[in-house]
């Protein structure tokens, strides 16, 4: 079993005592953000401050403006040096932990709203500014720049790619304030279907008449709630499904092979849901995985009740020899108990995964991070 807990650069930089901290925690390797989204995150451990506001999306290898000739270019940060990949990677590495190179891809308020136009539109015109939709072709090479670039400046034993595939609805905007609709699962996934001229385009190859569509959609989100997608978009549905993961999987086909290209014996691994209709962080894989992809990384939030089933479902798509972790949440509101942690664990690797991704050791406080270390040391 494979344990790698997440972490910031900030967490590491300037904190001599933080590559040492997290390798106590028994773990086999570091998934360390290299690129990442708008944040504000608390610092409990380190000498020097106690937040870190990243104040728009970056990312953190080095930006070589001869690389980037494509229309989209990552901000460099601010709150960071230019190479804090680089800077927290030699630490991590000077104490054995091999580093993955935590990629968000289509996710950036900041590209986003400079770029309207390559954003996810719903069926109401909604712009959603966080959500690069990558059925544009600018988005595809700004990813794919990203990633080269990343696997080539930051030199990561891994990569683990999140947001592979368009964001939808779903976000945890700035004072966010639309749980008051009452809009269910169902709701969401369809107001996360995209109207923008990428998708507009996609829908036309498929023979799928928008119009019609984006009217469906309407009727559906002001009308009664729906037992699924399928149920509310009736024929619909299945040429839409076909589109939609078909624009997930052209990104994750695209992004592996230039991993590949790069770094043949990187490890891969991809955050993703087995729902054909999953957009977000956690993109769909479904129907099938086709990619050289190591392993399927599933959220594990809001615990097992809810998470078991989506495990499940992704080891049938992952396949017997194809690796699959969980990605679970150790920081509030859960309570501060190594045992149930443990529990909770093993619940899922009795459900099929044979990783643990936990999320986060630079965000923990001192005593959640000692019940993470007593959790995993018993495992």
């Amino acid at each position: 079993m494979t344990k790698i807990p997440y972490a910031y650069t900030w967490d590491v930089v300037g904190d001599p005592a933080a590559a040492e901290r997290i390798a106590s925690l028994g773990v086999d390797a570091v998934a360390l953000a290299a690129s990442y989204h708008t944040t504000r995150a608390a610092t409990p451990f380190h000498p020097q401050h106690r937040m870190v506001n990243a104040a728009h999306a970056a990312c953190y290898v080095p930006i070589r403006p001869s690389e980037w000739q494509g229309r989209l270019v990552p901000p460099a940060p601010s709150w960071a040096p230019g190479d804090s990949f680089g800077a927290a990677r030699a630490s991590l590495r000077s104490v054995g932990l091999p580093v993955h190179a935590w990629t968000v891809l289509t996710h950036s308020t900041h590209l986003g709203s400079a770029n309207p136009d390559l954003v996810v539109r719903n069926a109401f015109g909604d712009l959603y500014p966080y959500a690069l939709c990558p059925s544009n072709e600018d988005v595809l090479e700004y990813c794919s720049t990203l990633v080269r670039e990343i696997v080539t400046l930051g030199e990561p034993e891994g990569v683990i790619l999140e947001a592979c595939g368009p964001l939808g609805f779903f976000h945890g905007g700035h004072h966010e304030k639309t749980d008051g609709a009452d809009w269910g699962k169902v709701h969401q996934q369809l107001l996360s279907l995209c109207f923008c001229s990428g998708c507009l385009a996609r829908y036309a190859k498929a023979d799928l008449d928008a119009d019609r569509l984006r009217a469906a959609v309407k009727s559906t989100v002001d009308g009664p709630v729906p037992s699924s997608v399928e149920d509310a978009l009736g024929g619909l549905a299945e040429r839409l499904r076909d589109v939609r993961t078909g624009i997930a999987a052209d990104l994750r086909s695209l992004l592996v092979k230039e991993i590949r290209s790069l770094a043949p014996g990187a490890a891969i691994s991809v955050h993703g849901n087995a729902d054909p209709w999953a957009a977000g962080p956690f993109a769909t894989v479904a129907p099938v995985i086709n990619e050289d992809i190591d392993t399927v990384v599933v959220t594990c939030w809001p615990g097992p009740e809810a998470s078991v089933p989506g495990i499940e479902a992704a080891r049938a798509l992952a396949g017997p020899d194809r690796g699959l972790a969980a990605y679970v949440l150790t920081l509030p509101p859960r309570p501060v108990d190594a045992d149930a942690l443990r529990t909770e664990f093993e619940r899922y690797l009795a459900a099929g995964v044979d990783e643990l991704h936990v999320y986060h050791a630079g965000l923990a406080s001192p005593a959640r991070l000692t019940a993470i270390r007593e959790a995993l040391s018993s495992l």
